[in-house]
């Protein structure tokens, strides 16, 4: 067997993390969560976008691979009836071909923190008289269920309860004109434990790569790029204060991480959601008030410490939307600094723009404004000791200022194209090339219909994979005409599965995505499947139909349930609410369950009373 080139190698793979814990954070105050946005399925939706990549790049790599067989004449032809070694050239080991052209590094992540005692979570969220807000957090969290069951709000009065976008919204029933921004059940601290100990890890097995080590899961040193698929998200969360869906500030965490176990002393954190990341920006600002104090101090006599973290925050987002939507004057100030070296300081913020056309998106506003974010990083690195292994790059990868996010989410019209998600990783894979020894840690912020974080997490993926210049990567790959093909394949049917058809029947890459799917799906669902809060009592009663015996939509006798009319239906199993063009189907409740699981509808007729014949 030939041996494939090393120029036709992939030249940076890159990790994909998933962590199922995320699952279990779900709103429990009613069973209808037609108006939530910030759902579980959001990752389903996720992780279709990143199988599809996978499977187009898989392709791309194999196509510019040499043929890897000898001619007929000379080849061993397998034994058909030899079962062992049917069974063998079906692996996919580590030295199999197939194997090594996978662009992409799959991890199932098992991590958790626990955040009252993690290092780099109280570097960012802790207090000097103690870790009140991470306290408080879990006791919110821990106390949820009994609040809801009492016809009361789990998030504390002096929280906001406004939801980001007055279009979605669900009612708070102890507070009907407040509109809900905060939700968590008892499992959220697991989602949020889970998604803080997934980014730790993703940073962990970077720097490892980057430094020549193997990651836990035996991936070369040239997986130097990750996209962690999280959530809740984290970029609106401050050193205490919750705000946009966001409980703890995940990337800021990370960054501290990097720096503590690492020696991480520059960061680079870039945000491409279509909000402003203003806890992000207020705790880059306080590390770097007490770097710039202690640097300070040492030219003024005092005594040497080591040093501490530099960091720089760019956001590019749409002035007009949330937190900035009200217009009050010190978000606004927030979101439009720009400031470097001043200080200590280095900050840069660009607002989103309208835009007529591709060209006039890629040649005017990119070109000029949005890539400013990525050249102001080059200026605070060339500024601070230029290239070195104590550089490190993040993505605060919010993808709802995606062309096919929800008209009610981003009003305003502030998009970007697809393609935005896939040129901007480039680039900012491109700066870390260049001073950062290539280490890249992109993390899921915001995005909320199903298209707009298929086709953002499919380009993106794309963009942190840095395939030889003799192989290329298509933008139409996510193309309306493709994402239609993918979501109609993808789509749910009853019993759970994609409706993939024959084998042989969708295009190959198609086939290819599912098979790259079906794993995540049947690990995610399984661990969507805990007990979860009961929803509050309500006024309204059923019929007593306990007589009447049904049956699961895939044929099977359903499950007993201690409490039956009060657990609601995993929101994972189901298939996430989509967009007016997206081929998924509407969110699924437990009405939608309850409805697919009844027994069809019988009527009999009775015929006249036959006459009397006595």
């Amino acid at each position: 067997m030939a041996t494939m080139p090393s120029d036709l190698l992939v030249t940076k793979k890159a990790f994909a993390f998933f962590q199922n814990a995320c699952l279990q954070h779900r709103f429990i105050r009613s069973k209808d969560t037609s108006n939530i946005v910030e759902r579980p399925e959001r990752l389903r939706a996720v992780s279709i976008g990143l199988a599809a990549a996978i499977a187009r790049l898989e392709e791309v790599v194999s196509s510019g691979a040499p043929n890897q067989t000898t001619s007929s004449s000379t080849a061993k032809q397998p034994d058909p009836n030899d079962l062992a070694e049917v069974m063998g050239r079906m692996k996919l080991e580590h030295d199999s071909p197939l194997f090594v052209r996978s662009p992409v590094s799959v991890v199932q992540s098992q991590a958790t923190v626990d955040i009252l005692n993690n290092p780099a979570v109280k570097f960012v969220h802790g207090d000097i008289e103690g870790d009140v807000y991470l306290e408080n957090l879990k006791a919110w969290v821990k106390g949820s269920s009994d609040k809801v069951l009492n016809n009361e709000c789990e998030i504390p009065e002096h929280l906001s309860q406004g939801d980001l976008y007055r279009r979605l919204f669900a009612i708070c029933v102890t507070r009907p004109k407040r509109l809900i921004l905060f939700l968590v059940c008892p499992e959220s601290i697991d989602a949020i434990q889970g998604a803080v100990g997934t980014v730790c890890q993703a940073v962990d097995m970077v720097v490892a790569s980057s430094r020549g080590a193997s990651g836990a899961s035996g991936a070369s040193s040239t997986s130097r790029r990750a996209f962690v698929a999280i959530r809740p998200p984290g970029h609106h969360c401050g050193e205490d204060t919750p705000s946009g869906f966001c409980f703890i500030n995940n990337v800021a965490v990370g960054a501290a991480h990097a720096h503590l176990q690492h020696g991480i002393n520059r960061i680079v954190i870039v945000d491409i959601d279509l909000h402003h990341g203003n806890g992000t920006q207020s705790i880059v600002w306080q590390i770097n008030e007490e770097t710039y104090r202690k640097v300070l101090e040492q030219k003024g006599g005092g005594p040497p410490s080591s040093p501490g973290p530099q960091i720089y925050y760019g956001s590019t987002h749409d002035i007009l939307s949330y937190p900035c939507e009200d217009g009050k004057l010190n978000l606004i100030q927030a979101a439009s600094v720009s400031i470097h070296k001043s200080h200590g300081q280095y900050i840069e913020n660009v607002h989103l723009q309208e835009y007529t056309s591709e060209e006039h998106f890629w040649d005017a506003l990119y070109k000029h404004e949005y890539s400013k974010v990525l050249r102001r990083a080059e200026e605070f690195l060339d500024g601070t000791g230029g290239p070195g292994d104590d550089v490190m790059v993040f993505i605060s990868c919010g993808m709802d200022a995606c062309e096919h996010e929800y008209e009610s989410m981003s009003r305003h019209n502030r998009k970007v194209p697809s393609s935005f998600y896939y040129r901007f990783a480039q680039d900012a894979c491109a700066l870390s090339e260049k001073y950062a020894r290539g280490r890249v840690v992109s993390v899921l912020e915001g995005g909320y219909s199903d298209r707009a974080l298929i086709s953002g997490a499919m380009a993106h993926m794309c963009g942190l994979v840095d395939l030889p210049s003799s192989l290329k990567i298509e933008e139409d790959w996510w193309s309306v005409e493709n994402l239609i093909k993918l979501e109609k394949l993808t789509k749910r049917r009853r019993g759970g599965r994609p409706s993939l058809g024959a084998s042989g029947s969708a295009e190959p890459w198609l086939e290819r995505t599912i098979a790259i799917l079906e794993p995540l799906e049947t690990l995610s669902v399984s661990s969507s499947r805990r007990p979860i809060a009961s929803t509050p009592p309500t006024s309204m009663t059923l019929r007593d139909r306990t007589k009447v015996k049904t049956t699961s939509a895939a044929g099977s006798p359903s499950r007993p349930s201690t409490t039956p009319a009060k657990s609601t239906v995993p929101a994972s199993a189901s298939a996430p609410n989509a967009s007016g063009t997206s081929g998924f189907e509407a969110g699924s409740t437990e009405g939608d369950a309850t409805r697919t699981n009844k027994l069809p509808r019988v009527i009999l007729r009775l015929g006249p009373k036959p006459p009397d014949t006595t």
